[in-house]
């Protein structure tokens, strides 16, 4: 049975003041840093045979502390990247709320945004299209790590695992370096194993964009 893990990036500073990355590329802070070497040191038990990041600085740096560990190279795709939230991006949640109230409203309900904002639909499909082509890196049974983004990788999974958007909703926002473990059965298909899964932590989470 295949294993696939997707890795939230590490906390940025734009993570601990609540603005909106998207494809903003923002580096790792020095909490990101350490908590990449945390998840690294929990991850390099896992042995996994391949690493996949997005290239966006912020998850190829959290990749980065398990490459470290393990000798593996990093292969790099930018379907990994986060959503793109158009003109949110650079924003505190504050002041999308106060300069897009409308869009907002909609974001908060779980509808799609409008406007530049990537719809979840194109999020799910060229994530999920990531993950499947990372997978494939595996040998029978074997593992690949995927460094990716929070939004990115809850919307990811669940176009894998045939989620309708109502029932993401449900899903607690990914914390920082915590990943989710996908699991490939040979009848079922993909098959949710764990979720928010990583080093402890006692810091808020931030939202996942």
């Amino acid at each position: 049975m295949n294993r696939l893990i997707v890795w939230r990036h590490g906390n940025t500073d734009w993570n601990a003041t609540h603005r909106v990355q998207g494809q903003t590329d923002v580096s790792l802070n020095d909490l990101g840093r350490q908590q990449a070497v945390d998840a690294a040191e929990l991850l390099v038990k896992l042995k996994p045979d391949a690493i996949v990041a997005s290239d966006l600085r912020r998850a190829a740096d959290t990749a980065a502390a398990l490459a470290a560990l393990t000798g593996l190279s990093i292969s790099y795709d930018k379907r990994l990247r986060e959503r793109y939230f158009g003109a949110w991006q650079g924003l505190t949640m504050t002041e999308v709320t106060q300069v897009h109230p409308e869009q907002h409203a909609r974001w908060t309900a779980g509808q799609e945004v409008g406007g530049d904002v990537e719809t979840l639909d194109e999020l799910g499909t060229r994530v999920a299209d990531g993950l499947l082509d990372a997978a494939a890196l595996a040998p029978p049974g074997g593992t690949v790590v995927v460094a990716t983004h929070g939004a990115a990788a809850r919307q990811g999974v669940g176009h894998l695992l045939g989620w309708p958007i109502e029932q993401l909703r449900t899903l607690r926002a990914l914390q920082n370096c915590h990943w989710i473990e996908l699991n490939l059965d040979d009848k079922r298909g993909w098959q949710l194993a764990a979720y928010n899964v990583g080093p402890f932590s006692d810091h808020p989470v931030p939202p996942p964009v």
